[in-house]
């Protein structure tokens, strides 16, 4: 599963609904946390149960994305979304298997789960989270970087080297668990120069995607995560240099004056596959 761009939206906000129909983001994120204010929990809890009932999103993804688990909202919010039934729901501050565990027994065996990564102690328990994945029914690591800056301490704006390592780590996780890595979001509204490149930099790190938290971000991150016409080109060769007869069979070729295995033949098909996700 591939997931360039997941557009945050406050399920407070009706048009911000109506808005997330019409995207062009691979996931919407219907936001019951930061985005919506304590008086207006309820609201949007019952605003994002009716927009996942009535649908009309299309080929895009719905999540929702509950309060933490410890705050006083989180069990309503559980237990409703248990029926109404999101495409997966995304837990905040995970510190450990035992909050999604939470989680799951709260939501029953169905609905998978997305992890947001924001904590000391969930960057810490990465390692335990990764190996329960398939056990609690998880298929995506967020990185929430705004959240771990704070927690870190770091100034403000946080140095990028000093989040770095976290986020390699958060890519790590998710590759070994064979999940859906997201980077955390940017946060200048009118600023491409420097969502360019953060995508770019994500994208080095080796994540598949990017958080966001406006409509405006989301061609341009679709573009950096999608495959470049290099890339293509190159995919397109080695996917042909293995359906050749001759070399079918092989374990091992050469090709452009280098050897490609099949474990190139497994990325060049993904990289096509991910070529055509973005002519949809």
């Amino acid at each position: 599963m591939t997931v360039r761009s997941a557009l945050f939206l406050p399920a407070s906000n009706p048009r911000a609904i109506a808005k997330a129909r019409t995207v062009d983001s691979d996931s919407v994120i219907l936001d019951l946390e930061d985005a919506v204010a304590p008086a207006a929990k309820d609201a949007a809890r019952d605003a994002a149960v009716a927009a996942v009932r009535e649908g009309g999103f299309g080929e895009r993804m719905l999540v929702v994305r509950t309060n933490g688990l410890d705050t006083d909202w989180a069990a309503n919010d559980l237990a409703a979304l248990a029926t109404a039934r999101p495409a997966a729901v995304l837990i905040p501050k995970v510190d450990d298997v035992a909050t999604l565990a939470t989680a799951r027994t709260a939501l029953g065996p169905a609905i998978p789960l997305w992890a947001m990564i924001e904590t000391c102690c969930g960057i810490l328990s990465l390692g335990a989270i990764a190996g329960a994945a398939g056990e609690l029914g998880l298929t995506a690591l967020v990185a929430g970087t705004n959240d771990l800056a704070k927690e870190m301490r770091l100034p403000s704006p946080p140095a990028p080297e000093a989040l770095l390592p976290l986020r390699v780590q958060i890519v790590v996780a998710a590759r070994a668990a064979g999940l859906i890595a997201l980077d955390g979001v940017c946060n200048a509204l009118d600023a491409p120069d420097r969502l360019a490149a953060e995508c770019a930099e994500g994208r080095r790190l080796g994540f598949g995607g990017k958080t966001l938290i406006h409509p405006n971000q989301i061609a341009a991150t679709n573009a950096a995560f999608g495959p470049t016409e290099g890339e293509i080109a190159w995919a397109q060769r080695v996917v042909a240099a293995f359906a050749d007869p001759a070399q079918a069979a092989l374990g091992a070729i050469r090709l452009d004056g280098q050897m490609v295995e099949r474990l190139h033949l497994a990325e060049a098909e993904r990289i096509l596959a991910l070529a055509r996700m973005s002519l949809q």
